[in-house]
């Protein structure tokens, strides 16, 4: 039995009041096409991805998983590099609850890292379900980054410095990259960045049932999504972890973590238990709850004080993870 949710933080709380009448919290299988019209809507202003000309951009197609289509990365460098030798990547993976999105879909954030950080920025595009089903999106995501490492140098690029990346589904198939570049003794990353991310299929933690109807992301959304990725598995005793982290049974041998999420949104539960199995598991790992923040609060309410404090506590812990 679900209690009552946790309030709003009032700032984010007036920031969903004025975009209510255009993102709704919930949508069923049938409405995947509208939602996508939606998104690409709302992104029909281009964001300037040399950030006034700080970066150099590329598009380069790269092979895909085998048998598979080539994927499309992003790659984005500085183009005054304060530091000589090779620099840092963020291996950027996209969000839009593994239905929707693009390499350009939230980038805006890896990018303010990286030109605080003199990093380079590679973002990976991935087929989408429900056309595109697990293990899709995820062999797309590490072919990426298997390609990113091997080429790093022919753009300035330390493959021995590469943190990993992303936000909701994107932060999902992120921890699942860690996982399968442990397993099969893949290049290390050196951190997982899971900012509000999409672990469990199963859709039961006492948070979706809490927020139901609530926020940008609820239990409705979050079982089409899952539904879109493992069709009828969903939710049973096979799922791979590759697909959904949170069943995974060893967390043991992973890159330092930072994780974090907000306390008004449906992943709260499952990111607060993943960073805790991590811990259990003998990992590193950083946890932030935000007060009052629901799903993807800093990327929609970015003046808010809670998003720049989050943002001021992301780009933190990336500053002294790299300067290990």
């Amino acid at each position: 039995m679900s209690s009552a949710p946790p309030p709003f933080d009032p700032e984010l709380a007036a920031s969903l009041e004025l975009i209510k009448d255009v993102v709704s919290p919930g949508f069923t299988r049938d409405e995947i096409d509208t939602v996508r019209q939606q998104a690409t809507v709302g992104a029909l202003t281009p964001l300037d991805l040399t950030l006034d000309g700080a970066f150099e951009v590329a598009d380069r197609v790269v092979p895909g998983p085998l048998d598979a289509p080539d994927i499309s990365l992003l790659i984005c460098r500085p183009t005054a590099p304060a530091t000589a030798g090779p620099l840092p990547v963020v291996y950027q993976v996209h969000g839009g609850g593994m239905v929707l999105g693009d390499n350009r879909f939230g980038v805006d954030s890896p990018l303010e890292w990286a030109r605080e950080l003199d990093a380079v920025v590679v973002s990976v595009e991935y087929r989408l379900a429900p056309e595109h089903p697990h293990p899709a999106p995820i062999d797309d995501v590490h072919a990426g980054l298997l390609w990113t490492a091997a080429h790093a140098e022919e753009f300035g690029a330390d493959p021995e410095r590469i943190v990993i990346a992303g936000t909701s589904a994107g932060g999902g198939l992120a921890a699942a990259l860690a996982l399968r570049l442990r397993d099969e003794d893949g290049p290390r990353a050196i951190g997982q960045m899971l900012m509000c991310p999409m672990l469990d299929d199963r859709n039961d933690t006492p948070s979706t049932h809490q927020m139901a109807g609530l926020g940008l992301w609820d239990r409705t959304a979050n079982e089409t999504g899952w539904s879109a990725l493992l069709g009828d598995a969903r939710g049973g005793p096979d799922v791979s972890p590759y697909a959904a982290p949170a069943r995974a049974t060893d967390l043991s041998g992973l890159p330092p973590a930072f994780l974090d999420v907000g306390s008004a949104e449906t992943f709260r539960d499952e990111v607060v238990a993943y960073a805790s199995r991590l811990w259990q598991a003998g990992g590193v790992a950083e946890l932030h709850v935000w007060p009052g923040g629901f799903h993807g609060f800093d990327g929609f309410a970015p003046q808010a004080a809670l998003s720049r404090a989050a943002r001021a506590a992301q780009l933190d812990w990336l500053r002294r993870l790299l300067a290990q």
